[in-house]
């Protein structure tokens, strides 16, 4: 299946909405990027899977100040699938109000459900080493 032009920039505008959202605070809007259901697999940061909206809310609340102050994203990368799923994987650069950053790659599975393309399936894989560690030794 190709993807239309007007689908990648769907899916494109979605992982960018995240981090818009995400900085404002308006977890409420979170309906609006993720399925009800959606698996948020931050397994590489200690906090295992969090699985719906509801969780992923109150994990939000929960880490409180820890939170970045502002997400980044870039690179994204729309593998095709079939039917209403695709795969895409994305850069993402965390801003702490210490001023500190980090780096994850996001890689989601993007369904196309009534109301639009949404995340069904994030996984945000920490970024702590240059070449995933290619020669360092």
């Amino acid at each position: 299946m190709t993807l239309a032009l007007e689908d990648r920039l769907a899916v494109t505008e979605l992982i960018a909405l995240h981090g818009h959202l995400m900085d404002a605070g308006e977890l409420h809007r979170s309906v609006e990027l993720f399925t009800p259901d959606v698996v948020h697999d931050l397994s590489d940061f200690g906090q295992g899977r969090v699985i719906g909206i509801a969780a992923l809310t109150a994990a939000a609340l929960a880490l409180g100040a820890a939170n970045p102050v502002a997400h980044h994203v870039t690179n994204v990368v729309i593998e095709e699938a079939a039917g209403d799923r695709v795969r895409a994987r994305s850069k993402g650069l965390a801003v702490m109000a210490d001023g500190s950053c980090g780096s994850v790659t996001y890689e989601d599975t993007v369904v196309r459900v009534a109301e639009g393309w949404r995340i069904c399936h994030r996984k945000v894989v920490a970024r702590r080493v240059p070449l995933n560690g290619l020669g360092q030794g």
